[in-house]
């Protein structure tokens, strides 16, 4: 059984509700302000994702990376995070949060803690992400610092 909540109780993980701002042209985010991040975060890359219908991306984890995820439409997203740092007060914590057209959230997910979404809405989807190290490193020489669980038989990260 999912439990779906709106916030998350898991060390390190820090979650916006950024303002969608609307007027006769449309509408504008702020999907990301220094002054909102967590201390010593600095986004050193960005990209934007289309995800389609159905579609379920991850679950996977950083060993150093930290990501600063924001689910802000056109479709809705179903986002599951799990503490997989025994070392955390909050090891073995899962939680799944709705986002996406009626629900804009930003997510600062630490190393360790491991992460995925699936598209749950009828169109496509767009995801932001501005993680603080550079996929595969300076000019793309190093393996990425992810742990894909996808690629695993591990039934401690199931998406649904």
């Amino acid at each position: 059984m999912i439990t779906i909540t709106s916030e998350c109780n898991i060390d390190g993980v820090v979650i916006r509700h950024p303002e969608k701002h609307v007027d006769a042209r449309g509408w504008l985010v702020e999907l990301y302000r220094s002054d909102k991040a967590a201390d010593g975060f600095e986004p050193v890359m960005s990209y934007v994702s289309m995800t389609s219908p159905g579609v379920v991306r991850g679950p996977h984890e950083h060993r150093q990376q930290t990501d600063y995820f924001c689910f802000f439409g056109s479709s809705e997203f179903r986002i599951y995070l799990w503490d997989n740092r025994p070392d955390s007060a909050t090891y073995g914590r899962n939680c799944v949060i709705d986002a996406g057209r009626d629900e804009i959230i930003c997510f600062i997910i630490p190393p360790g803690v491991v992460h995925a979404y699936k598209n749950i809405g009828d169109s496509e989807g767009l995801v932001y992400n501005a993680p603080d190290r550079l996929y595969g490193g300076h000019g793309k020489n190093e393996p990425p610092d992810e742990i894909r669980h996808e690629d695993r038989d591990d039934d401690r990260f199931i998406v649904s």
